[in-house]
C-alpha cells in the first residue's frame, strides 16, 4: 500500500509540476545559443572591440588637466603605456634621466631577483675562531634578522639572534664549553658606510643605519640604545649596529648559560673556519615584497650588495651600483640608468621613466620577478600608499585597490611608477618623476601623482 500511495503521488506531482522536472535532466549540450556573455576584459586581451581600446589620443587628453597645472614643477617626466603591447600612450621626456629617489628600488629588485632567485636566502652563522674556545659571529648581509622574537603575526618572519644564540649554546655545551672569546665579522662588505651623497641625518632621522652585513631589527633602536621593532623604535637608529648585535648575541648566550670572556672584538673568521651552526633570512621573494611595500632603504643597500657579491664586484657601494646595472642591462633594459646607490637616496642617482616601465613590464611578464609586482603598494590599502604612510596619501579616487605602484621622494624630488587596470580592464604600466618641486609643495606633488595614477585607473581613454 506505501508503495502504490508513494506511485499515485509521484504522477500528482509530475502532473501538477511540468517545469520542474528540467531541474531533474542530465546535462546537455543545447541546439541554439541560448544567451550572449557581455564582455569582461580589455581589448589588450582580444575580448573587446576596438572603439574601448585606449588610445594615445584619449589618454593624453584625460591627463591634461593634472600635468598642465604646474604642481609638479619645472622637470617632468611621464610614460604611460599598453602593459599588454607595449603601445605607448602617453610620453613626455621619457628618455630623460630624472632623480628616482625610491622608485630606484625597483631596480635593485629585478636584479637581485633575476641573480639570486626567488628562493635564495641570506645566512647568518657562527664559526670557530683562533682559539679553541674562541667563536665568531660572522654577518651575512641578512638585512630583516632579528633580535628577539618578533610578533607572531608578523609576516614574513625573520631569523633571530636569540635563536642563534640558542643554537650555539647547545653546540658549545656538547662540546663541553660554557665560556667562550666572542668576536664579530663584518669583511662580507667593502667600501664606507655611507652612500654617495647621503647627509648624515640620514642616520639621525631614521632613514637608514650604516650598512653592514651584520645587525639586528634594521640598527633601529630605543632611545637606551635596545634594539627594538621598526614600529616602536622612534626613528632612531644604532651608530654601530654590528657592535650593538654582537653584543645583544653575547648577552643572549649568558641567558643561554654561556659566559663570553672580556670584551666583543671585530676580528675576520679565520680562512676555512668550522661552522658551529646558522639561521636564514625568509625567501628572497618575501624580502623583495618586504622592501618594496614599506621602501625600506637597509633592505635594498644589503640586497644590491647580495648582487654585487653574486657577479663578482666588490660588496660596495660602488660595486653594487655597477652590478646592478650591469644586470638589468643583460636583461635587455635601454635608456638613462646612473645609480650611485640601492635604495635612491643617493640625489646623484639617475633614472629615465622609460626605465621604469622597462622594470614593471619585465615583472609582469617573467615568473622569476612576480613578487616585484606583488610587493608593490596598493592604493589605499598597503605600503607607502595607504593613508598617513607617507607623503603619498591615497587617491581615494577609481585607482583606490586597483594601483599598484613604488613611490619615492626626497626633499624636492617625487616619483612613481607602477601600473593600473583601466574600468575596460586594460592593464597599463606608467612613470611620472618630477625632481624640481619646491619642498614646501612635496606633498602636493605627490597627491597629484597618485592622482594621475587614479585617472589612467577610471577612464577609458578611446
Amino acid at each position: 500500500m506505501l508503495c502504490a500511495f508513494t506511485i499515485v503521488a509521484g504522477v500528482t506531482v509530475v502532473r501538477l509540476l511540468p517545469g520542474r522536472l528540467a531541474l531533474w535532466r542530465p546535462p546537455s549540450v543545447a541546439a541554439r545559443q541560448l544567451a550572449g556573455a557581455a564582455p569582461v576584459l580589455g581589448a589588450a586581451t582580444g575580448v573587446t572591440g576596438a572603439a574601448d581600446v585606449a588610445t594615445a589620443a584619449g589618454v593624453s587628453q584625460a591627463l591634461a588637466p593634472l600635468l598642465s597645472s604646474g604642481t609638479l614643477g619645472q622637470s617632468v617626466g611621464v610614460l604611460v603605456t599598453n602593459l599588454a603591447t607595449g603601445q605607448v600612450l602617453y610620453a613626455s621626456n621619457a628618455s630623460t634621466g630624472f632623480t628616482p629617489a625610491s622608485t630606484n628600488k625597483l631596480a635593485t629588485a629585478v636584479a637581485a631577483l633575476t641573480v639570486l632567485g626567488p628562493a635564495a636566502r641570506l645566512t647568518t652563522k657562527v664559526v670557530t675562531g683562533t682559539g679553541t674556545d674562541s667563536i665568531v659571529l660572522v654577518g651575512g648581509g641578512d638585512p630583516t634578522l632579528a633580535a628577539g622574537h618578533p610578533p607572531a603575526a608578523d609576516y614574513p618572519q625573520p631569523a633571530t639572534l636569540v635563536q642563534l644564540a640558542s643554537q650555539t649554546a647547545r653546540a658549545l655545551r656538547a662540546r663541553g664549553e660554557r665560556s667562550v672569546q666572542l668576536g664579530y665579522d663584518t669583511s662580507l662588505y667593502t667600501g664606507p658606510d655611507f652612500g654617495p651623497g647621503w647627509p648624515a641625518s640620514y642616520v639621525t632621522s631614521g632613514n637608514v643605519s650604516v650598512i653592514t652585513p651584520l645587525e639586528v631589527d634594521q640598527g633601529r633602536v630605543t632611545a637606551n640604545g635596545v634594539p627594538v621593532d621598526a614600529d616602536v623604535s622612534g626613528g632612531i637608529r644604532s651608530a654601530d649596529p654590528a657592535l650593538q648585535a654582537a653584543d645583544v648575541f653575547a648577552g643572549y648566550l649568558a641567558a643561554d648559560g654561556v659566559t663570553v670572556r672580556g670584551a666583543v672584538q671585530q676580528v675576520t673568521a679565520p680562512t676555512g673556519a668550522a661552522q658551529l651552526t646558522s639561521v636564514q633570512s625568509p625567501p628572497l621573494a618575501e624580502i623583495v615584497q618586504w622592501m618594496l611595500e614599506e621602501s625600506n632603504n637597509v633592505i635594498a643597500e644589503n640586497l644590491a650588495r647580495q648582487v654585487a657579491i653574486s657577479t663578482g664586484q666588490p660588496a660596495s657601494f660602488g660595486g653594487a651600483a655597477a652590478a646592478v646595472t650591469s644586470v638589468l642591462r643583460r636583461l635587455g633594459v635601454t635608456g638613462e640608468l646612473q645609480l650611485y646607490d640601492g635604495s635612491g637616496l643617493s640625489p646623484q642617482d639617475k633614472i629615465a621613466p622609460a626605465v621604469l616601465v622597462q622594470l614593471i613590464s619585465l615583472a609582469a611578464t617573467t615568473a622569476r620577478l612576480r613578487s616585484v609586482l606583488t610587493g608593490l603598494p596598493v592604493d589605499g590599502f598597503s605600503g607607502t600608499l595607504q593613508a598617513g604612510a607617507s607623503v603619498f596619501g591615497p587617491s581615494g579616487g577609481p585607482g583606490l585597490g586597483v594601483v599598484r605602484a613604488k613611490t619615492g621622494n626626497l626633499s624636492t624630488v617625487a616619483a612613481l611608477a607602477g601600473s593600473a587596470y583601466t574600468k575596460n580592464g586594460q592593464l597599463l604600466a606608467f612613470a611620472v618623476m618630477a625632481d624640481q618641486i619646491p619642498p614646501d609643495a612635496l606633498g602636493s606633488a605627490a597627491d597629484q601623482m597618485v592622482d594621475l595614477a587614479s585617472v589612467l585607473a577610471g577612464c577609458g581613454c578611446h
